[in-house]
């Protein structure tokens, strides 16, 4: 019995081995980096694809604090929230999979796919963080949506042209008639003899009546323009801006990037159209970014808190704010015109498009000098409620 006993346990030591060996050998070839912390937000193991994400070796992180590998405002809450489940078992992220920014080493920010699960160690609670680079997705998702807005410009731009051919024929024919009636007044007028004034009154009268049917062709053609309402649904606000800034890093040099984004409870849904909204955000998170990229301190803030004027009551006023050199006078006055831009590779379109945006869910828009002394674009939309 004895050595059957002992072949048993070598045999189980064999099967333990052999199910280290195989966890050991998938947690190595895995694409998806592995972190798991303990209660006090502590790091306990970092697998190796952690380590290509993150630029540490593991002997880096062992025992730090999990906050090291997150941009702000996430690193300065991160002990909060797990606070927060261990007091209350409200599941916040855990079992959840969210879009979110992490930081490397070189202090680069990128996006983040975020998988939380929990596991128990002999009655101690360990987090595990399941973490997928989406840097290469986004991009080729940036690239099949530049595409599909290359193709639905030129699907505009031919129904311009259709447009603009009906457009011409439709006009031609009030405007050609005004043309007749006046060189008829015209004629009467140079011709001797008594003018006939009811003949004129009439050729005047009918002037005047064409000149108003080329009014309202044109008053029709903007009715049916403006008619294209957007969808729009609750969303909640401090999402769009976490998953907004975090697209907008794509290709943009983040290191270094002090940022935090804060929004007021009172003010935590929006009535919008989800994908619009954020390509406001990506605009301008963008362009703060890169506005900022000789400055000795780079601050971002993005913010939302009820909309303080009385016009806008009852909106929500969004604020992506700064600390870069801010706008040169003679440029705040063309700022959301069209083709106009500082950058020596812009189109200048960025903010014409956000303007376009924010009056389609019938906000407004407008930049300000921020308290960093950079700008502050701020943005009005409607509350959910």
């Amino acid at each position: 019995m004895a050595v059957a006993d002992d072949e048993t346990d070598g045999l189980t030591q064999r099967e333990h081995s052999l199910e280290q060996a195989l966890l050991g050998s998938i947690l190595a070839t895995v694409p998806d980096a592995l972190i798991v912390i303990d209660v006090r937000g502590q790091i306990v193991s970092f697998s190796a694809a952690a380590q290509r994400m993150f630029q540490y070796a593991e002997s880096d992180v062992l025992g730090e604090n999990i906050s090291m590998l997150m941009p702000s405002p996430d690193r300065e809450r991160h002990d909060g929230y797990i606070d927060h489940y261990l007091k209350t078992g409200e599941r916040r992220i855990i079992g959840i999979g969210r879009l979110t920014s992490a930081r490397r080493r070189d202090g680069s920010t990128f996006p983040i796919e975020l998988s939380v699960g929990e596991v128990q160690d002999e009655g101690r609670p360990l987090f595990t963080g399941f973490i997928r680079d989406l840097t290469e997705s986004q991009q080729a998702e940036r690239r099949v949506a530049d595409l599909q807005a290359e193709l639905a410009h030129a699907s505009r731009v031919t129904a311009m042209g259709t447009l603009a051919s009906a457009l011409a024929h439709e006009l031609n024919q009030p405007l050609t008639a005004i043309a007749n009636y006046l060189e008829a007044g015209r004629d009467m007028l140079d011709a001797d003899g008594p003018v006939d004034r009811e003949l004129l009154r009439e050729a005047m009268a009918e002037s005047a009546s064409q000149a108003l049917r080329a009014g309202e062709i044109i008053r029709s053609l903007r009715e049916f323009i403006r008619r294209g309402e957007t969808i729009r649904q609750p969303e909640a606000l401090r999402g769009l801006l976490a998953e907004g800034a975090a697209l907008a890093f794509i290709g943009v040099d983040s290191r270094g990037l002090d940022m935090d984004i804060s929004v007021d409870p009172r003010v935590d849904k929006v009535l919008v159209n989800r994908v619009q909204l954020q390509q406001v955000i990506i605009n301008l998170t963008k362009n703060a970014v890169e506005a900022m990229a000789g400055s000795p301190a780079r601050i971002l803030r993005l913010s939302a808190i009820p909309a303080p004027s009385p016009t806008d009551a009852g909106r929500v006023e969004v604020i992506v704010a700064d600390s870069g050199p801010g706008l040169a006078p003679e440029m705040s006055r063309t700022l959301f015109t069209p083709f106009t831009t500082t950058k020596p590779s812009g189109m200048g379109v960025g903010l014409s498009i956000s303007q376009t945006i924010v009056e389609g869910h019938g906000g407004r828009i407008w930049a300000e000098p921020s308290q960093w002394g950079g700008t502050a674009f701020h943005f009005t939309l409607d509350a959910a409620d």
